[in-house]
């Protein structure tokens, strides 16, 4: 069972689920328009482990 987490923690985990969604989106935009293989592999995994936060800070208000 989770710990009950206050109200200004969730605004704070919402606040920080904007912010991974965002940059997620960017890095995937980015790594779909970049012509230098590389960088465009390097942009693809950053948007993955923004992902990857943005889902494990989902789960906290699951």
């Amino acid at each position: 069972m989770q710990p009950k987490l206050t109200a200004k923690e969730v605004d704070y985990i919402s606040d920080l689920l904007t912010l991974e969604e965002n940059v997620c989106k960017k890095a995937r935009a980015y790594s779909k328009s970049l012509d230098n293989r590389e960088l465009a592999k390097d942009m693809q995994t950053v948007a993955d482990n923004h992902e990857k936060r943005f889902n494990a800070l989902l789960a906290l208000l699951g």
